[in-house]
């Protein structure tokens, strides 16, 4: 027996084969004849039965149909349904008002107020210092001055002369301005509006000769007019004169006139000034409105104004009558409205003159008072000129009027009254100041 020979034979080797997992799938083989499209079955119930094998998930499906039988509810045995009754309509109540009782009032009862008097502290008693001693006390130096003074005094003289003379001092001092006398006659107070009188005059009881130059100059402050110089302001701010209006112009203002429109430049030659409302008070003093910077003829100011002299008359002149082309702002004066307002181009300077007749102020130069500013009548001719008003100003000088800004004309135009009696004082200042 040889070693390589051996006596057992094996089969030859076959590598083991990897079993293969799956998931049994079902048969499509359909035992029907034909293939017949799907019909959802209406109003029946489905019965169906699915049947395993030994080879796979395959089966078939038995199905049966019955008709559907809809489910009826049968009423109980002897259910009768109730008769149909139409709903009776009930009139509502007659509807009856309360008659309203007014409540009855009653007066509340009144009761006095309690007032406490108020309780001051008595301020402590002031007691008199024992170490001074009163200059009467004190005894006179003997043998001193004042023994020599007592032996070189004269005899006092009667002085039944210096009471005589000091009765006429007092009467000059009252004429002069100096004292007034109160409303009950009795009082006597030293005058504020030109200061304090001459030196010894405040005291009455030891009156002294006053010189009589000074008697002689304060006669003459008071014969001539008040003066806007000497004329102090009181706290309210009113003034004894118009400041700058000298004697003649200030005799000119009627004594019924409570309103002056002053307006004045500064030089003869000048096309600028300022123009004031002045107020006069119950008591004859003047108070001050605003002041507003404004223009006059292109040459100045005359005394004999001429038709295209462009120049402003110098006077005192009434003013009765308002208009323009825009509404009436609000004036007492007659007010005349008119479309006729009107100015167009351009002044001396450029300046644009549209606007310039809005609000107008007739100056009763040469005019008919009482009419509209439009109205062309010159009672002492044509050639004296006319139509000199106070205007809106245009920022450049006039042919002859007095102009002010347009708001400031408004104002004005509401403010002048003709119960006040209202007059413009115009002119250059050295010529108001005569």
């Amino acid at each position: 027996m040889s070693g390589s020979h051996r006596a057992t034979e094996y089969p030859p080797y076959e590598p083991m084969q990897e079993p293969v997992y799956g998931v049994p799938q079902q048969s499509h083989e359909a035992p029907y004849a034909a293939y017949e499209p799907y019909q959802q079955p209406v109003a029946q119930e489905y019965y169906g039965e699915y049947r395993q094998t030994a080879d796979g998930y395959s089966g078939t499906y038995e199905q049966s149909f019955q008709p559907f039988q809809p489910y009826v509810v049968e009423p109980e045995p002897g259910y009768q349904a109730p008769a149909h009754q139409e709903p009776v309509f009930h009139e509502p109540s007659v509807y009856q008002e309360t008659a309203y009782q007014e409540p009855a009032y009653q007066e509340p009862a009144y009761q006095e107020p309690v007032y406490e008097q108020p309780v001051y502290d008595q301020p402590a008693p002031v007691e008199p210092l024992a170490s001074v001693t009163p200059l009467a006390a004190a005894a006179p130096e003997p043998g001193g001055r004042a023994a020599a003074r007592g032996r070189r005094r004269k005899a006092k003289p009667k002085r039944h002369g210096k009471a005589v003379m000091a009765g006429t001092a007092l009467l000059v001092a009252a004429a002069a301005g100096w004292y007034t006398v109160g409303q009950d006659g009795t009082k006597s107070v030293a005058a504020a509006a030109d200061g304090p009188g001459p030196e010894g005059v405040s005291k009455p009881d030891h009156p002294v000769t006053p010189d009589p130059a000074a008697v002689q100059a304060a006669a003459d402050r008071q014969a001539a007019p008040a003066a806007a110089g000497r004329s102090e302001t009181r706290p309210d701010g009113s003034l004894a004169a118009i400041p700058g209006l000298g004697a003649s112009f200030t005799a000119k203002i009627p004594a019924t006139t409570t309103q002056v429109v002053v307006a004045t430049g500064q030089g003869k030659d000048t096309d600028k000034n300022s123009v004031t409302l002045w107020t006069r008070t119950p008591e004859g003093r003047w108070l001050a409105g605003e002041t507003w910077q404004g223009h006059n003829g292109k040459n100045g100011w005359t005394t004999d104004h001429n038709e295209g002299d462009l120049r402003s008359p110098i006077g005192v002149f009434d003013l009765t009558d308002a208009g323009g082309r825009n509404a009436n702002p609000g004036s007492k004066l007659p007010y005349d409205k008119d479309a006729s307002f009107v100015v167009s181009g351009t002044g001396f300077f450029g300046d644009q003159l549209a606007g310039s007749f809005d609000y107008v102020v007739a100056i009763n130069y040469n005019r008919v008072a009482g009419s509209s500013p439009l109205d062309m009548r010159r009672p002492m001719g044509s050639k004296k000129g006319g139509g000199i008003w106070l205007h809106v100003d245009h920022d450049g000088p006039t042919h002859g009027c007095v102009s002010i800004p347009e708001d400031k004309m408004a104002q004005l135009i509401r403010t002048l009254d003709p119960a006040a009696h209202p007059v413009i004082v115009m002119g250059d200042a050295t010529s108001l100041a005569a």
